[in-house]
């Protein structure tokens, strides 16, 4: 039997994936938020973690799930649920160890096979995917970029950002101004919107 520990913040999506994978009766589901996921695997630790890239939290989950990888006698594969045009979220995955990406717009019935075999140590990807994965690579926006421009998302100002990166100011308009370049938009809100839409944010 394969343990599988579902995580999604959307109670009603986390019900119907749990019943989804319950209907292939190898894979024992455990579904939690969030917040019950460290104590969820204390308790019994998953054999495949299976996370929605476009819930709620789900950044914070794919970040527990690294540090998950350090211990080099328990590493749970991962099965991510994704968006072939979400890019940045594809590349966050992987930098998590995700093995296993299913297209949320795809057929139903490949949610189980994936997970099966993850759990058996194999790796598995949509065909839709694939050439988002590929992409995922290619995001033009460097680290710094990413940070300078999710802090003006949250709507911080070019002096409080500067101050929280230890910075100049010049120095923030700079990425900015590159950020705005490199995703083609017209501005740093457009730059912002576009970031989102790729998922780079």
């Amino acid at each position: 039997m394969t343990s599988v520990l579902l995580v999604h913040a959307v109670s009603l999506w986390r019900a119907s994936l749990a019943c989804l994978l319950g209907q292939d009766g190898s894979l024992v589901i455990r579904a939690t938020d969030k917040g019950g996921v460290k104590a969820a695997v204390a308790e019994c630790p998953p054999d495949v973690v299976v996370t929605d890239l476009e819930c709620p939290h789900s950044m914070e989950v794919l970040t527990f799930m690294e540090a998950l990888r350090a211990d080099e006698e328990f590493r749970p594969g991962l099965v991510v649920l994704a968006r072939a045009d979400r890019t940045g979220d594809l590349r966050r995955a992987g930098d998590a160890g995700a093995t296993g990406y299913v297209d949320k717009l795809g057929p139903v019935g490949s949610l189980g096979a994936a997970v099966s075999k993850v759990a058996a140590g194999g790796r598995h990807i949509d065909e839709s995917l694939a050439f988002g994965l590929l992409r995922a690579s290619e995001v033009p926006l460097s680290p710094r970029e990413l940070r300078v421009l999710e802090l003006a998302a949250e709507g911080e100002s070019v002096t409080s950002i500067a101050s929280a990166l230890h910075l100049a100011s010049g120095t923030v308009r700079n990425y900015l101004a590159a950020a705005i370049r490199k995703t083609g938009g017209r501005n740093r809100l457009d730059a912002i919107r576009l970031s989102r839409d790729f998922g780079w944010l």
